[in-house]
């Protein structure tokens, strides 16, 4: 089961270039992670942000658990993102620069069964980067069929 759930935020690698990349933990309800166990999750609205000293992951959908009942929970509400105090630390510092954001790259459930997020300290892409970068996604797509002829 550790390795089947792998949700990706495909959108971020297009929009942001990744500095550092972090590997945290979710605080979710009963529901959620069953939700997220079949597959029905989305992070890709999703972004972090520092509040208190505590990490939190806002917009990140988790379908709502079709056999719960009134235990059910919030498809997008905030959070709380599970660091240690020196990276949250280093995350803080790190964003204090102009331009910087972090946001979250791919949930996926680890050896041991817990929700994990992976998170990148990114800073946004101008128009030109990312033209530069579905040219050189095309020049490879390009090279790699006439190697297959």
């Amino acid at each position: 089961m550790a390795n089947t759930i792998n949700i990706k935020n495909k959108r971020a690698s297009f929009e942001f270039e990744f500095l550092e990349k972090f590997t945290a933990g979710i605080q979710l309800t009963g529901t959620e992670i069953k939700s997220i166990r079949a597959g029905k999750a989305s992070i890709v609205e999703g972004y972090c942000f520092l509040k208190d000293g505590e990490l939190f992951i806002k917009n990140m959908y988790i379908a709502e658990y079709e056999q719960g009942t009134y235990n059910n929970h919030n498809p997008k509400r905030d959070r709380k993102l599970l660091l240690n105090k020196s990276e949250i630390n280093k995350l803080e510092r790190k964003k204090k620069d102009v331009g910087l954001t972090i946001v979250p790259l791919r949930l996926f459930i680890n050896a041991n069964g817990y929700a994990k997020l992976e998170i990148a300290l990114a800073k946004g892409k101008k128009l030109h980067d990312k033209r530069e970068d579905l040219k050189s996604k095309d020049a490879k797509r390009s090279m790699d069929r006439a190697l297959k002829k």
